[in-house]
C-alpha cells in the first residue's frame, strides 16, 4: 500500500522541464523559435511543431504559446508616433510627437504622451521641454517682458538711449513703446512746410513773368488819334487807358 501511494505522489509531481522548454501534460516539449508559435505539441514519438505568426502579431521569445502577441498602435491622439514597425520577433515601437514628452514609458518606446506645457505671456521657456521631460516656465522679473515663447526674458527698450519718447511703459508681458518727441514732430513740419511754400511762390511768379506780354495783350486793343500820335487802348475794370506808342 505505501508503494503504491508514493508511487501516486510521484506522477503528481510537475516535471522538471528546461528553460527552452514548456510543460504540456506529462511531456516536457521544446519551445518554437521568437517569431513562431505552436502548432501543435509534442509527443513520445515526435517534436513540437512551430508554425510562422501572422501578419499583424509578434513573437519576441521561445513561446509553448499557440498564439503570437497582437502589434502594438502608435495613437496620434495619445500623442504618439512610430519609431520602427512591427515584425514577427518585436513589437512596435512608439515615440512622442514633436512637442509631447512620454508619461508612460515602455522598454523600447513610449506608451502614451502628454503636450508639452505652454508658458503664459509674462513667463520665459527656461527649460525646453525634450522627448521625456516638460517644459519649464519662469516668470520675468521687473524691467524685462516675454510673450511666452522666448527662452529667456527681454530687458524692456530704453527709449532714452535711442532719443525717442517714451509712449507707454513696458509690462512683464509686453515691451515700452517709444515715439519721436513732440518738437521734433514740430521741427519736423515746419521743414517740410517752407521749402514747399518757397517753391509755389517761385513758380507762381515764374509764370506771371512768362506770360505778363499775353496778359497785356489781352487787356488792350485798337488805337486811336491820328497818324502821328497813334495811342494804344486799353480796357480795365471798365475804364479805358490810352498808351502812348
Amino acid at each position: 500500500f505505501i508503494i503504491i501511494l508514493v508511487i501516486k505522489v510521484f506522477s503528481g509531481l510537475s516535471l522538471p522541464c528546461h528553460l527552452a522548454e514548456y510543460q504540456t501534460g506529462n511531456e516536457c516539449c521544446p519551445m518554437c523559435l521568437p517569431g513562431s508559435r505552436v502548432k501543435t505539441d509534442c509527443t513520445k514519438v515526435k517534436t513540437t511543431s512551430c508554425q510562422p505568426c501572422l501578419e499583424g502579431t509578434y513573437m519576441n521569445q521561445p513561446t509553448g504559446l499557440k498564439l503570437c502577441f497582437p502589434c502594438s498602435h502608435c495613437d496620434g491622439g495619445s500623442g504618439l508616433k512610430m519609431k520602427s514597425s512591427c515584425t514577427k520577433t518585436s513589437d512596435t515601437v512608439c515615440e512622442p510627437l514633436e512637442g509631447f514628452y512620454c508619461v508612460d514609458p515602455s522598454d523600447k518606446g513610449c506608451r502614451a504622451a502628454q503636450k508639452h506645457r505652454s508658458c503664459e505671456p509674462g513667463q520665459c521657456i527656461s527649460q525646453k521641454g525634450t522627448a521625456s521631460t516638460d517644459s519649464v516656465c519662469s516668470d520675468c522679473s521687473d524691467g524685462s517682458f516675454s510673450d511666452g515663447t522666448f527662452p529667456s526674458c527681454r530687458p524692456h527698450t530704453q527709449c532714452e538711449t535711442k532719443n525717442l519718447q517714451l509712449l507707454k511703459p513696458g509690462t512683464t508681458s509686453t515691451d515700452a513703446e517709444c515715439g519721436e518727441h513732440s518738437s521734433n514732430k514740430t521741427i519736423t513740419i515746419i521743414g517740410i512746410i517752407v521749402p514747399v511754400l518757397f517753391l509755389l511762390i517761385v513758380i507762381s511768379a515764374a509764370v506771371v513773368f512768362h506770360f505778363r506780354d499775353r496778359i497785356k495783350s489781352s487787356l488792350c486793343s485798337g488805337t486811336e488819334g491820328n497818324g502821328d500820335n497813334p495811342k494804344q487802348v486799353c480796357v480795365g475794370d471798365g475804364n479805358s487807358l490810352s498808351l502812348s506808342e
